[in-house]
């Protein structure tokens, strides 16, 4: 019998995360200068890394042959949301935490409800541990809450909830997210996966941990990839009544962050101008990208994260030929065929010059499928 076939069968049917391609790939397939690349793929900040954090990675260095102690960014990780330390679990990047509360809350025989369209690590968690992966049909792109409210069932013990979401942009307002968990069985866990609240404008901002008290069965995940500038350390939290993060930390690796990741992270916290300015960057290329995206006459999904969604063709074959006249453009976008939107392309905001790039490239490639 081959090796594969002895795997548990409940992973043989995990279809695999395809992540954005790296610019590395792309200059060796086409050979292409790696500085002519322009990646839009994978949601990363184009400010780069908080210089503050940086200095602090590069001082962190000097400690590498110690086992990291993770004491200061949990304090730091604390006081910012006035929690307490026992109610912190940190994460080799935000998916970590999804793969621990799927570890801890998910087995054969039970399962869990996501929304369609909905992050790709939401089904990879919940199939890894053998859980049931429930789908709900998407409203307008995004979550119908009350379907996957009623798609819960005497099994379901975890409900997974991007918001904003990844890959549509979608947005849940605070009180639509207040009224869900007061109807939601408390013996259910609440996933709420805000690695992209931070590029909320601030009539949209709301403070969902303050609810954890309330609500015991919530569990607020943020991530330092986004906004923070810090992709590449893998670093993210999640915060939860002091219960369930004991559960999460039994399980958690206890180096699972290493140390350049810990010393960053935490002076990336306390930048508040390098978050104010990346916000803000965010907020003109979203306008600007909107607009020109509009003026080639293609639809978009409205976005609250830093990026759009937008239908590059009207079959799958269209949009491929978009995405691979950009290719060769060097321009890297995120297609989304993994997410059932083959017709689609997802570009993260970039900088100004690297925006209207990709619009210009974009003109070209949709001239050229025609």
């Amino acid at each position: 019998m081959p090796l594969a076939a002895q795997s548990l069968p409940y992973i043989r049917a995990i279809a695999a995360y395809q992540p954005g391609k790296p610019i590395t790939e792309l200059a060796r397939e086409l050979g292409l200068p790696v500085a002519d690349i322009v990646k839009l793929a994978s949601n990363e900040n184009p400010l780069g890394m908080s210089p503050k954090a940086k200095e602090a990675a590069a001082a962190a260095l000097a400690g590498g042959e110690r086992y990291p102690d993770s004491f200061e960014l949990v304090a730091a990780v604390a006081r910012k949301h006035a929690v307490a330390s026992s109610q912190i679990v940190l994460g080799n990047g935000s998916n970590d935490v999804l793969d621990l509360i799927a570890r801890v809350f998910l087995d054969t025989g039970r399962s869990a409800v996501a929304a369609q369209y909905a992050f790709a690590v939401y089904p990879i968690a919940t199939l890894s541990v053998g859980g049931e992966m429930i789908v709900v049909p998407a409203r307008h792109f995004g979550h119908d809450l009350r379907a996957m409210g009623a798609a819960i069932r005497p099994d379901t013990r975890v409900v997974w909830i991007a918001n904003p979401n990844n890959p549509t942009g979608t947005f849940l307002p605070a009180e639509d997210l207040r009224a869900f968990l007061e109807r939601t069985p408390r013996e259910v866990i609440v996933v709420l996966d805000e690695a992209y609240g931070d590029y909320l404008s601030e009539e949209e901002q709301y403070d969902s941990v303050p609810w954890i008290a309330e609500f015991p069965n919530l569990i607020v995940v943020r991530t330092f990839s986004k906004i923070y500038g810090l992709a590449g350390l893998r670093v993210g939290y999640g915060l939860a009544a002091e219960s369930v993060a004991g559960l999460l930390n039994r399980v958690r690796q206890p180096f699972n962050c290493n140390n350049l990741a810990l010393a960053a992270a935490k002076a990336a916290l306390e930048d508040t101008d390098f978050v104010e300015k990346s916000s803000k960057t965010n907020r003109k290329g979203l306008r600007d990208v909107g607009a020109g995206l509009a003026r080639l006459g293609l639809e978009t999904i409205p976005s609250r994260g830093n990026f759009l969604t937008f239908m590059a063709g009207k079959s799958k074959e269209e949009a491929a030929n978009v995405n691979r006249a950009l290719l060769k453009q060097g321009l890297i976008v995120r297609p989304l065929v993994g997410y059932d939107m083959p017709e689609w392309l997802r570009a993260t905001i970039g900088t100004a010059d690297e925006n209207a790039r990709f619009l210009a490239a974009l003109e070209k490639a949709l001239a050229q499928s025609v």
